[in-house]
């Protein structure tokens, strides 16, 4: 019997303990290399694109000679007024794509040495990093739809008699969300966060193809599916898979977020959510890559994207 990928050496192409033999001056030259791909490493200036920067090496900074803006490899990104090092910056990127069912901040900050506030916010960064890889993508071929409940927990009293039906509207604590994911099959899957599984067909209608196959269970609210694509239902009480129809892929994504949430986090608040959602699906649709290219894909998406307005200054707004 073949051995499975993830459990061979070619997925294992990049170790945590290379990145800090390698020293903060590779790791440095790690960034440049990525984020200036095709100047080679040569800096070019975020500020008017400008090719001709000399080095300010004792605050390893550029100036501009066209607009004499000073820069660092840094800028501009959602890396942008770091205080970390560059090696932990990488090791953390390691750290974060080897959990393939999530990290927990206390762990991230523990296995950094920093404060637990450092590795909240810097995870969230590189979650919104990758989030941003699918932006405005749209499914066509096959596309399986479902919706998941997280969150909203409410705690049985102890004594019997105290106790409620947690089920009725009126006990609810407001906090319940529905992650509904569109995956693909052999594509990249789409996560929203809403208060109604039914919500997702009026996101469907702007994220799938006409063209496409939909592929659900037999909730009712997917009936309005059928107005406006060829749809194939499975009913799960007789069987996952019947002729083709099935939402097996879209329940394996759903298995990933959940083993995230009881695992790793034990609570999600409804406002990051989403955030956690768009981490297991990106984890989900790259699973059969070696962790070299996830950490080099990741920090790619990190230094492409622009500055985080939601995350640059967080703890300072008491958010």
């Amino acid at each position: 019997m073949a051995q499975h990928f993830l459990l061979s050496a070619k997925a294992r192409t990049l170790k945590l303990r290379d990145i800090y033999q390698g020293g903060e001056e590779k790791a440095y030259e790690t960034f440049r290399e990525i984020r200036w791909s095709d100047t080679d490493g040569e800096p070019v200036c975020p500020k008017c694109g400008c090719m001709d920067a000399y080095a300010i090496a004792t605050r390893r900074k550029f100036k501009c000679a066209a607009c004499y803006h000073q820069f660092s490899v840094t800028s501009g990104t959602i890396f942008a007024s770091r205080k970390m090092t560059f090696t932990d910056l990488l090791a953390a990127i390691c750290i974060f794509v080897n959990a393939v069912k999530g990290l927990s901040a206390l762990q991230l900050s523990r296995d950094l040495d920093c404060q637990y506030k450092t590795a909240f916010v810097l995870a969230h960064k590189l979650r919104e990093a990758l989030a941003a890889e699918i932006d405005g993508h749209t499914l066509d071929d096959h596309v399986e739809i479902d919706g998941a409940y997280f969150g909203g927990h409410i705690r049985p009293a102890n004594l019997a008699e105290d106790r409620i039906d947690r089920r009725l509207a009126q006990y609810q604590t407001g906090k319940r969300r529905v992650v509904v994911a569109l995956r693909e099959r052999k594509g990249r899957t789409l996560t929203f966060v809403t208060r109604s599984e039914a919500d997702g067909v009026d996101i469907a209608k702007m994220f799938v193809d006409r063209d496409a196959i939909m592929y659900a269970d037999e909730a009712s609210h997917w009936d309005a599916l059928h107005d406006g694509w060829m749809t194939k239902r499975i009913n799960h009480s007789e069987a996952y898979s019947l002729d083709g129809a099935s939402t097996n892929q879209v329940e394996s994504y759903f298995s990933r977020l959940r083993r995230m949430v009881r695992g790793q986090h034990h609570h999600v608040s409804p406002r990051h959510l989403s955030q956690y959602a768009h981490e297991a699906a990106w984890k989900e649709d790259h699973r059969r890559r070696d962790n070299g290219a996830l950490a080099s894909r990741t920090l790619t998406l990190a230094l492409a994207h622009p500055v985080s307005r939601n995350w640059c200054g967080y703890w300072q707004r008491a958010a």
